[in-house]
């Protein structure tokens, strides 16, 4: 997903990838960073301790970009019937 979005908004993305001991020492409580997993556009906490939606996440770089927020995506098919 954040390659897709990083070619189409030409933004750099960083990924941290620790294990999971790693982000539960005072260490880390200490750089004031997110509960894993998380995402941040800039210096704004988008979300903590969940994952976040490929729309969502494209909604808060295109306001960090000052961009117009795409359209939401069309349900499919399953959902509709579904309700979801």
């Amino acid at each position: 997903m954040m390659p897709r979005l990083g070619k189409k908004y030409q933004i750099e993305f960083n990924v941290t990838s620790k294990p999971n001991a790693d982000y539960i020492t005072d260490e880390y409580f200490e750089l004031d960073l997110p509960v894993a997993p998380a995402v941040m556009v800039g210096d704004e906490i988008v979300v903590e301790g969940t994952d976040i939606s490929e729309h969502e996440l494209e909604i808060f770089i295109c306001r960090h970009l000052g961009l117009p927020e795409p359209e939401q995506p069309k349900k499919g098919m399953l959902n509709r019937l579904l309700g979801k």
